[in-house]
């Protein structure tokens, strides 16, 4: 394994309880970052951070609902109080929709999805920023979604929300991008997590395969391979890249 120099470091996980987020602090830990975990489910957050501390790494975890900026706000107070700075964020917590065409599309689902993928990434970025800024130095990494690059067909909540995390992504790339805080974005193709296995019970067969199909290697990423994406995008070895979508699309990225 490809270890990047992060001791010292303190990094924020969203949906860190699972999935990708999980996988990433899990890879930042081995490098010698101290992880706050932050996720909704508090029952996931203590088998995660349980599993996690088998590292003998420093691991806090925060309960909290992305969408709501006050609980976002308390808890990068809370993550700057025990550790002193905070050096890391990424923002892996993200939720996927119905699949059903925009006209019969639940409103309900629209707004849940902007509020937790979209507007939970700009809450977290408004909240630590100002701590990456007070010490000159900082990471962010938003999880984007070959979805915001190419819009998947039944699945325009999710397509819309990942889109947007793209336009923010490089929006902040360019306000701080002489700061010494470096935004930078990844978009995944299909990814084997719980969240992707979940959605395949709602997925139209035809849309599953088709979507398999546009992946060059002819098969679905590991949440190991997005970890290591994150790692060196959250290191200092990562110094002339900010505002940018990196692919992770076993080939299926065209632009």
């Amino acid at each position: 394994m490809n270890v990047y120099d992060l001791r010292g470091r303190v990094a924020v996980v969203t949906g860190g309880a699972n999935g990708i987020g999980f996988h990433a602090a899990k890879r930042l830990l081995e490098s010698g970052a101290s992880v706050s975990l932050w996720d909704h489910s508090t029952e996931r957050l203590g088998e995660a951070a349980s599993s996690l501390r088998a590292t003998e790494r420093t691991i806090d975890v925060q309960v909290v609902d992305v969408s709501v900026y006050e609980q976002v706000e308390e808890a990068a107070a809370r993550v700057s109080s025990a550790f002193g700075h905070i050096d890391i964020l990424v923002n892996s917590a993200g939720i996927s929709g119905p699949f059903a065409r925009c006209d019969e599309y639940p409103l309900d689902a629209w707004d849940r999805q902007l509020a937790v993928n979209l507007t939970g990434v700009f809450y977290c970025c408004r909240a630590v920023l100002p701590y990456m800024l007070r010490n000159g130095y900082g990471r962010v990494v938003n999880l984007s979604s070959m979805s915001g690059k190419e819009g998947n067909p039944m699945s325009s909540g999710y397509s819309a929300s990942k889109a947007g995390v793209i336009a923010l992504t490089k929006t902040l790339g360019k306000e701080y991008a002489t700061t010494g805080v470096i935004v930078n974005c990844i978009t995944p193709a299909l990814i084997d997590t719980p969240m992707h296995r979940a959605s395949l019970q709602r997925m139209p067969e035809a849309l599953m395969h088709s979507l398999k199909a546009k992946i060059p290697m002819n098969r679905v990423g590991t949440p190991d391979e997005v970890a290591k994406m994150i790692a060196w995008l959250v290191s200092e070895d990562c110094s002339f890249s900010t505002g940018a979508a990196f692919d992770l699309s076993g080939g299926r990225a065209t632009y």
